[in-house]
């Protein structure tokens, strides 16, 4: 609970620092998958996504080589940088705290999706034929270019929310492209009466009981094609497969569509959302299908979005 606390008050003070200092966490050449990024990526009727902000993190394994990540790496894909770059961190006097507190948690995140994973190769050892034991807590435990998502949602004005109950106007319904996503309980932030500034030192911000809009939050749309709003509890985790493990256990976990409803301002106030997903997905030289390894697969789905 503490360390979600921390790091997603964090998401509230990292998109509200002058713009100068986001310039300063951008990596173009990664096409932004790496540090700060808003308003780069398209996923609706070819709009740019302005609603949200995002700070990315290659998470190897322990973040033990995040800094130097490069090396073999970089020689191999040269031209892949969004999986390969090293990561950008805002200086400690900036954000003092903030890449423990980012990692603290995506390391809590990883060790949990590892027993996901065990369950899930039981699973898919019983009912595909020719599946490799164990594969996806080997993709959870060892990949290289698994990554971390820090989201904040801003604040919407009144004019540009939507009242049809299934819009998708926060974050518009796509799918995740790696194998399994573990996703933190969503942090709503009224930051009106709360301003996300540092003053010296950090503090984490009060937390909205739940959004003051109660059609706000994540969706989903099932098999069946329902819309389905998904609650997760403060002290949970919650997980959801993406394209990658679908094309992995031929269509037997299927990739969630899913999207994000902002928060019309009930009330007054700003309401923010915060969250965490960190994407666990294979290395690039390892195969998704007879064809693809998982370079070839990401590569096609970045350039689409970016």
């Amino acid at each position: 609970m503490n360390l979600r606390k921390t790091l997603l008050s964090y998401s509230s003070y990292l998109a509200n620092l002058p713009a100068a200092e986001l310039e300063k966490l951008e990596h173009a050449k990664a096409k932004w998958l790496v540090g700060w990024s808003c308003g780069k990526e398209t996923l609706k009727d070819g709009q740019f996504d302005t609603l949200k902000g995002s700070y990315y993190v290659n998470c190897a394994p322990t973040f033990s080589d995040t800094s130097s990540i490069g090396g073999d790496l970089q020689e191999k894909y040269p031209d892949f940088p969004e999986y390969t770059a090293p990561n950008v961190w805002p200086a400690e006097s900036v954000l003092p705290g903030f890449e423990k507190a980012f990692t603290d948690l995506c390391l809590l995140i990883i060790d949990v999706a590892t027993l996901v994973a065990r369950a899930c190769d039981r699973y898919a050892q019983a009912n595909i034929g020719g599946y490799m034991p164990g594969y996806l807590e080997h993709v959870v435990k060892t990949s290289r270019v698994s990554k971390a998502r820090l989201l904040h949602y801003f604040p919407m004005p009144a004019e540009a929310f939507a009242t049809d109950g299934d819009e998708d106007d926060w974050c518009a319904t796509h799918l995740d492209h790696g194998c399994l996503t573990g996703l933190t309980s969503a942090m709503f932030v009224d930051e009106d009466a709360n301003t996300p500034s540092l003053d010296g030192e950090f503090k984490p911000l009060p937390e909205l009981d739940s959004s003051p809009d109660p059609k706000a939050g994540l969706y989903i749309r099932s098999r069946a094609g329902e819309t389905v709003k998904v609650g997760v509890p403060k002290d949970c985790l919650a997980f959801q497969t993406g394209e990658a493990l679908e094309v992995i256990t031929q269509g037997k976990f299927k990739a969630v569509p899913h999207f994000v409803r902002g928060a019309a301002p009930v009330g007054g106030g700003k309401i923010a959302r915060n969250t965490l997903a960190v994407f666990t997905q294979p290395n690039l030289w390892e195969l998704v299908d007879e064809k693809r390894d998982f370079a070839a697969f990401a590569r096609g789905i970045v350039e689409k979005n970016h």
